[in-house]
């Protein structure tokens, strides 16, 4: 992951940005370069070395008086490069990010919808002073702000805007930024069209997106490993970059010190496929201890996030800290694409569907967000295969007659594509869904609810929730604590998250007043 950043306004000077940029130190460990342009334009770059690592691949990138700063993987970016280098364009690195630059020359606000990439950029163009972007799916992370003199700002993470910014916003994914308005390129929750045919036609396409999206992954200048617990999503991609490595892969897993539900499968699935495994550990102390720094590493006050966070930021800084692996690869995405324990109760196909949309349509506030989060706040590059944007187009246009859970299993269709051929032991492909924030051990979410109750113990709890604003509101112990912790961060903020995520509570069996699917009556064997 990288920082980036930029300003077009005065009121504060280059000190006091050096001194904003030390929060996000992290993200970018590698080096660092503030730009002040001409006219007063300010764009700043955190950099983490993953392709073209030596000084040259350092952003801003310059051309005919255009800089720009990306923060990214722009995948096919060789055959892009060789396409502009027979068109004149001379590069003066190996990294990816600096086709952007060209592409933007070339075409303007026309390059956005053509870039197979997870990215956040920021580019200075002379005529049009600041244009921004971010992917479809908002996988990489951007926000933007105004200053008191109405002055617009791009950063990476929020902390780097509330210095000086009254209110900050995600940038909305899948737009740009141009002469003070935000354009919608590409909404990829949007279906223009259903994909109908046989069960062994859909399924053939699934499996052969997805292999493609994990090998476009694989390529790297340094180091690359991959989190596994042992779940459908995360063991389908080891399993699927061991077969075209060809070599045995990097895995890493979590658990609690008590009942570690995902550990075993994950060491089961890593023997498999033959991988070099590391399970770690943690203690009930270990994730009370990080709580407030998980928290401020999110920028949320969301309690799904944050169970779900505190077991994958443990991990990431134990790999941070063992290991020179610079890129992890990861299985979010996929319940929003093929359903969650929770969608078996969808009505109907149509509901089913549209439930499915909403949910990637704000991705960017909760899975991704967490695993952006988790990741690069320990100095490593998070890559997501099911967020590739061929595959989740494919997935989300397929008839949902047939992602509707009429098989017994949940994400039939994504198990079905890898049935034959031994992709994963049946007792693994088959596995029924558990949530990571329980399958890291039951133990945790009971230690932090445990927590928060002792917390408040004797305190009027209506009183206490009713001193936040309707909108996002704390109704339980834990939802207040992670409220707090927010608020003493980011005081004010807190219409950066759209909300709680829970199930849908129109739906019959999803009135729940806890986002874990441990309360939902088909939870069954999921947590064993």
């Amino acid at each position: 992951m990288c920082t980036v950043f930029a300003y077009s306004g005065s009121a504060i000077g280059l000190p006091q940005i050096r001194a904003i940029l030390e929060r996000t130190r992290r993200r970018g460990p590698d080096s660092e370069d503030v730009l002040r342009l001409e006219n007063g334009f300010v764009l700043a770059f955190q950099r983490l070395s993953i392709m073209g690592v030596d000084n040259r691949g350092m952003q801003p990138f310059e051309y005919k008086g255009m800089y720009s700063v990306t923060n990214g993987e722009i995948y096919g970016f060789r055959s892009i490069r060789r396409a502009l280098e027979k068109e004149g364009y001379s590069f003066r690195s190996d990294s990816d990010c600096e086709t952007v630059l060209y592409l933007y020359e070339k075409y303007g606000e026309k390059m956005f919808p053509i870039l197979d990439a997870e990215y956040a950029t920021v580019i200075y163009d002379k005529d049009k002073g600041l244009v921004a972007a971010r992917d479809p799916i908002g996988i990489r992370p951007l926000f933007y702000g105004y200053d008191r003199d109405e002055k617009i700002a791009f950063a990476s993470e929020a902390c780097l805007l509330t210095p000086f910014c009254r209110d900050v916003i995600p940038f909305p994914p899948g737009h740009y930024y141009e002469n003070g308005r935000f354009i919608c390129y590409r909404d990829i929750s949007e279906v223009r069209g259903y994909t109908y045919g046989s069960l062994e036609e859909i399924t053939g396409n699934i499996r052969k997106k997805l292999i493609k999206a994990v090998e476009k992954r694989l390529d790297a200048d340094t180091p690359v490993a991959f989190l596994l617990s042992g779940g459908l999503d995360s063991s389908l991609v080891c399993s699927i970059a061991t077969r075209i490595l060809e070599r045995p892969i990097r895995t890493f897993s979590i658990g609690m010190e008590k009942d570690p539900i995902d550990s075993k499968y994950a060491e089961h699935t890593a023997s498999f496929l033959n991988a070099i495994h590391t399970n770690v550990t943690m203690s009930a102390e270990d994730v009370i201890k990080a709580l407030p720094e998980v928290i401020n590493a999110l920028a949320t006050y969301d309690i799904t996030t944050i169970r779900a966070s505190m077991g994958m930021y443990l991990l990431c800084r134990y790999i941070h800290e063992h290991t020179d692996v610079r890129v992890l690869l990861t299985g979010e995405v996929s319940d929003e694409l093929f359903g969650y324990k929770y969608t078996d109760f969808a009505p109907d196909a149509e509901a089913f569907e549209k439930e499915s949309q909403k949910r990637v349509h704000e991705l960017y506030a909760y899975d991704v967000l967490r695993a952006d989060r988790c990741i690069a706040d320990n100095s490593i590059e998070a890559r997501v295969p099911f967020g590739d944007l061929d595959f989740a187009s494919y997935v989300l246009s397929i008839d949902p007659e047939m992602k509707m859970n009429r098989y017994g299993h949940g994400k039939y269709l994504l198990r079905k594509a890898f049935e034959k051929g031994g992709w994963l032991p049946d007792d693994i492909l088959w596995r029924e869904k558990a949530a990571f924030s329980d399958a890291v051990g039951h133990s945790m979410v009971d230690e932090l609810k445990a927590y928060a109750e002792r917390y408040y113990e004797g305190k009027d709890l209506e009183a206490e929730y009713s001193r936040y604003p309707e909108e996002g509101r704390p109704f339980t112990p834990e939802s207040l604590l992670y409220r707090e912790i927010f608020e003493s961060f980011y005081p004010g903020q807190y219409r950066m998250i759209p909300g709680f995520w829970m199930p849908n509570s129109s739906w019959p069996g999803c009135r729940v007043s806890d986002p874990s699917a441990r309360v939902l009556s088909n939870y069954g064997k999921s947590g064993e």
